[in-house]
């Protein structure tokens, strides 16, 4: 079974890594264990898709849980789409990076709360080292326009509610169970950290890119 680490912010705001409850410690190893589980039963998300349910929002309890590098899968399979904005986009331009990846959608009230904080960690860490990239699954472009609009998000996201490629390929590798998830993959496109439900804290998420730029390639 991988160990995993799980950080939880104080009450200065600064990330610790504190002893998981019980419970909380069952919501993060049963998130591990999906890791292995899903090549072979696919994700909630997806399988709304194919069932052509498309219901996108799972309740989730929050979990954050590091994946050692010792123990992470294969890298995500490419994908592509084209964003918000009409650009192609291809997964290979990812490649080298350590990567945030969010999957939301407009409606999806825990996605608008956690936009600004999201927005904020890319504007601290995005360049040449770092990319961010959300994953749209339900919307269609104006409507995921409208909302970086709303909340200031400049980074871009895929239009993926047609064809769900990204989705698959990401479910292939890791479980999605609600939306939003947000995963930091390594340089070498290997989840190295996931958040399921929204992101509660910038230093989380600053702390979780930060530890896998620290990483060697």
């Amino acid at each position: 079974m991988p160990r995993v680490s799980t950080i939880r912010p104080n009450r200065s705001g600064r990330s610790s890594r504190t002893r998981l409850s019980r419970r909380a410690v069952g919501v993060a190893l049963a998130a591990v264990f999906a890791i292995g589980l899903s090549a072979c039963a696919p994700d909630a998300v997806s399988d709304s898709f194919l069932s052509g349910e498309n219901t996108g929002y799972v309740a989730a309890d929050g979990a954050i849980v590091e994946i050692p590098a010792a123990e992470r899968g294969e890298p995500i399979a490419e994908f592509g789409g084209v964003t918000e904005h009409g650009d192609d986009f291809t997964s290979s331009e990812l490649s080298g990076k350590v990567t945030v990846v969010n999957f939301w959608y407009a409606g999806c009230a825990p996605c608008r709360l956690e936009a600004e904080d999201l927005e904020n960690v890319w504007q601290e860490h995005g360049g040449d080292d770092v990319a961010f990239l959300g994953i749209n699954t339900r919307d269609q472009a104006d409507t995921a326009k409208a909302f970086a609009d709303e909340f200031g998000v400049t980074y871009p996201s895929l239009i993926d509610v047609d064809t769900a490629e990204a989705k698959l390929a990401f479910a292939a590798a890791t479980s999605i169970q609600a939306t939003p998830t947000t995963l930091v993959l390594d340089k070498q496109g290997r989840v190295a950290a996931r958040i399921i439900g929204p992101v509660d804290s910038p230093s989380i998420l600053s702390t979780l890119v930060k530890d896998a730029l620290a990483e060697d390639s």
